[in-house]
């Protein structure tokens, strides 16, 4: 028997309660929806010491957006949930915030807390969070219920939620100001796409209707409100969507989630325009009345709807400079009478727009009314996502964060000349061409699946027919609007583009992040000694070589934004972003794991901002939310959704928990919820349809053809984060039952034969007689990571057992295979990537020999990078290239493979470099 050291950096207080809390072995479906929470936990008597909290890009933002929001974690058994938590400056004054649980350890002591500010709380570069009583806001937010309607105050501003109809907010006021109203979203469909030529094209409105009102927080700090509807026209109703909107104490703005699902057909539903859009009320004159944009490097245009500087008579300095600052003028009485016996003859301009239809230019165009030519502006390359139009008696700031990135966007300003404006934010601007989602190629007669085998061998394409559908995925994107009491200074209005732009963060140390034993094996960066040193320098490099080809290669668009590209053409010059499975990286190897960890060791704003958009995209566009795929990924291809493997690996929990419990990101964790019932999904679609012989599928509930490896560690990521958030029982038991039962197999996760999956309770059943079945890919999309943390909390001699020795054997002799399980296992790849399970057994064995191999796996580099491998950049520029762009010999999923390796030998067997 092997035996199991306790030298383990696994070994954490939540093993001890673990025991008797994750233990269950049976489950019903009523259990599905039983809810259960760890019981009461021991905790420490001293607590833990005063957190110290930064911004994540540094120094002291000027504004916030509304508010921010951030998670911390601690070790377990430092607080009970009920535990307050206290928020002072670097200088010691004393913050309001609001704090709440978001993960459990085994003994009930809390994993993670979620904490928020407000917009208008004290500025610090650091903060201290620690226990003890929070301190309350001058004027908390409050929410008032009604008949038909919520009220959210903030003390600032009022903002008012209907229940049903066609408006997501139907006021916003400040004091007795109506600052803007009838608050909606607004789509559009034509029925062929402006690219084949069609000689008519029929075009649609639709508006969003609420089907559903929930306050999920009521303060003090923070508000936070969830709207639910879909778009409707006539008796159609589709694009369901879900809309939170997020206020904070004593501030006057309005932080806005927008999630999307496309349910439409993909051969007739071509989506022109995609907004939200409020009604402004405007006051004052013509020449009171402000427009604003944000352009790019902090830049802004100043505009008044009736322009009075430039003309050939002069009002006066005092008025030219109060319309430019966006003051309310002097008395028309006091200016040259020239001027003022003229007005009616300067055109008003009622209606603008700056959209950003690329990634690399955007125009800015102004107009007098409908039924008359637009006057270009000025433009520029990015543009920051903000806009404002009102007057010095208070009007709407509207913006959208990633504005550039997620082209084609617009902001849009109509009837500014008129008793009413309105303000739309084009998530997908009306300017663009339409949204055409359809499959890219004709299938090029690969009806068969023998056919489609052949395909696979030539462009790594899995194709089939139907496959290629995008009915299910989603999108989100993140807003900001302002209710302000008069039109912003110039520089106020650069800095509220800022925080619209990259929303301050607060974030605790990659030290204190790793003493809290969170997410597994990892450590902060560590250059201490010479070795230690050139892998960090190397695993910067390629981290920052990924990060900047996005720039380079403009990997940028409503549908492509937050992914990377798989592998490199380097013939052109180019990412394969044409060839079958070599384009879109889709998470293939867990990309997802491997910027995250990066960003966990060190800290780092732009390996945040990296991982962030990555997890905003694939846990997005990458899976589906509904239909007959809902659950499920799509492997890496052309086109996001176009592979017809569809699995749980791609939509894996374990790549989106990270965002969840370091931001407390309330769409993220729907997503999560979504994932506890992906194995359903197995019932519905045959993973193995093509190498399939015999009898047809027949799906049965408690015989499922659940894989022991990539399918169930996917599964199981989802089930731990949905344990750790107190939430569906099941979860436990599937998670629990699932581990136990693959250990209780003879050759554990490695045994082949019948073995089937049973839906209600996660148990697995197979032969007894011992087999063996490996896959290269069996461990690296999470599962090395979900055991890392499973094994401590399910605290079970044979699960530890079987998991070491799975861990010791992938990359040992046929020998040492052949004598463990009776025979050997094959010529395997990846070995690079396995040389972490080398590690982990190194560990929990104790094992110095072990420890040294598995660097040796890591330096051999096989299937991977080797100790040579150059990870330096070259610079290609001239005829060879469309742009100038660095060059390097890398691709997504080696990168992450071998980035995870290396992260995960350092933390387990550092000291054996």
């Amino acid at each position: 028997m092997v035996q199991i050291s306790r030298r383990s950096v696994l070994t954490s207080a939540a093993a001890t309660g673990a025991a008797t809390l994750l233990t269950s072995t049976t489950g019903t479906a009523s259990a599905d929806r039983m809810y259960s929470r760890p019981q009461a936990a021991p905790v420490r008597a001293d607590g833990h010491d005063p957190v110290t909290l930064r911004w994540l890009e540094k120094g002291t933002p000027a504004e916030l957006a509304a508010g921010t929001t951030w998670g911390v974690p601690w070790p377990a058994g430092s607080f009970a949930p009920e535990q307050k938590f206290s928020l002072t400056t670097d200088s010691g004054e004393a913050v309001p915030v609001q704090s709440w649980p978001t993960g459990y350890w085994p003994d009930g002591s809390v994993k993670w807390t979620a904490h928020a500010v407000s917009g208008d709380a004290p500025r610090s570069e650091t903060y201290q969070l620690a226990a003890g009583a929070p301190a309350k806001p001058a004027a908390s937010v409050s929410v008032h219920t009604g008949r038909d309607q919520y009220t959210v105050s903030t003390g600032v501003v009022d903002v008012v939620f209907p229940r049903k109809g066609d408006r997501l907010i139907s006021e916003i006021r400040r004091g007795n100001t109506v600052i803007a109203k009838a608050g909606r979203l607004v789509a559009s469909r034509q029925d062929r796409p402006d690219t084949d030529g069609a000689a008519v094209v029929r075009s649609e409105a639709f508006t969003g209707f609420v089907s559903a009102v929930k306050v999920e927080q009521d303060g003090p700090v923070r508000a936070v409100v969830k709207v639910e509807g879909k778009h409707q026209k006539g008796r159609r109703a589709w694009l369901p969507f879900v809309v939170r909107f997020y206020l904070y104490a004593g501030s006057d703005a309005i932080r806005t989630v927008h999630s999307f699902v496309f349910d439409g057909n993909e051969k007739k539903d071509f989506i022109n325009g995609l907004g939200i859009r409020f009604a402004v009320p405007m006051r004052g004159a013509l020449h009171d009345r402000h427009v604003r944009f944000a352009g790019q490097d902090k830049g802004v245009l100043s505009e008044a709807v009736r322009g009075i500087t430039g003309l050939r008579r002069d009002p006066g300095a005092a008025v030219r400079t109060a319309q430019h600052d966006g003051k309310a003028t002097p008395d028309t009485s006091t200016w040259d009478s020239r001027v003022t016996s003229r007005l009616q003859y300067i055109p008003a301009f009622g209606d603008y727009s700056l959209s950003q239809l690329n990634a690399h230019g955007f125009e800015i165009r102004k107009r007098t009314r409908t039924g008359h030519s637009w006057v270009r502006v000025d433009g520029g390359k990015r543009a920051e996502g903000l806009g404002y139009v009102g007057s010095p008696s208070g009007g709407l700031a509207f913006g959208m964060r990633n504005f550039w990135q997620l082209h084609p966007t617009e902001l849009e300003i109509t009837g500014a000349a008129e008793d009413e404006a309105q303000a739309t934010v084009w998530m997908w601007s009306p300017r663009a061409a339409a949204m055409d989602l359809r499959f890219y190629h004709d299938g090029m007669g690969q009806d068969t699946y023998p056919e489609q085998l052949e395909g696979l061998e030539i462009t790594y394409e899995d194709y089939e027919p139907g496959f290629g559908t995008p009915y299910g995925v989603a999108r989100t994107t993140e807003l900001t609007f302002w209710a302000l009491d008069a039109t912003p200074s110039a520089k106020r209005f650069s800095e509220l583009a800022q925080a619209n732009a990259t929303p301050p963060l607060l974030v605790s140390s990659p030290e204190h992040n790793h003493s809290a034993k969170v997410f597994g094996s990892w450590t902060p960066v560590d250059r201490s000694v010479e070795a230690k040193k050139e892998l960090e320098d190397k695993l910067q490099a390629m981290h920052r070589h990924h990060r900047e080809q996005v720039d380079q290669r403009s990997w940028y668009g409503f549908w492509d934004y937050g992914d990377i590209m798989h592998s490199y053409d380097g013939d052109r010059h180019t990412w394969s972003y044409d060839v079958g499975g070599y384009a879109w990286d889709n998470s293939e190897l867990s990309t997802d794991l491997w910027l995250w960890y990066h960003y966990l060791r060190t800290g780092d704003a732009d390996a945040f901002r990296f991982a962030e958009a990555m997890t905003r995209h694939t846990g997005e566009v990458d899976m589906y939310h509904i239909g007959k795929y809902q659950g499920l990924g799509t492997r890496h291809g052309v086109m996001h959704w176009g592979d017809s493997a569809k699995q749980v690996r791609i939509s894996n929990a374990g790549y989106k928990r990270f965002h969840y419990f370091l931001t407390g990101d309330e769409r993220v964790g729907d997503v999560l919820h979504e994932l506890v019932d992906a194995d359903r999904s197995f019932l519905v679609l045959d993973p193995g349809r093509k190498l399939r012989e015999g009898d047809p599928f027949e799906p049965d509930p408690k015989a499922m053809p659940v894989g022991l490896t990539t399918d169930w560690g996917s599964l199981a990521m989802a089930w731990l984060t949905e344990w750790e958030r107190g939430g569906a029982a099941i979860a436990r038991t599937k998670l629990v039952n699932g581990a136990k039962t693959i250990a209780a197999l003879p050759n554990g996760w490695v045994q082949s034969g019948a073995i089937t999956y049973n839906l209600a309770d996660g148990k697995f059943t197979g032969p007894t007689e011992p087999s063996v079945y490996v896959g290269s890919l069996s461990s690296v999309f999470g599962l090395i990571e979900v055991m890392t943390e499973c094994v401590p909390l399910v605290d079970d001699e044979s699960v530890t057992r079987q998991w070491v020795n799975f861990c010791r054997l992938y990359n040992a002799t046929k020998a040492e295979q052949k004598a463990a399980t009776g025979t050997d296992w094959g010529n395997l790849n990846l070995r690079q990537a396995y040389s972490r399970a080398t590690a982990y057994a190194a560990r929990q064995l104790n094992d110095d020999k072990l420890a040294a191999r598995a660097w040796q796996e890591l330096r051999t580099g096989h299937a991977g990078y080797p100790a040579d491998h150059d990870f330096t950049s070259r610079r290609v520029e001239g005829p060879k290239v469309l742009n100038p762009v660095d060059e390097a010999s890398f691709s997504a999923n080696a990168s992450a493979q071998f980035g995870l390796a290396a992260i995960q030998c350092l933390a387990l067997v550092g000291d054996e470099i």
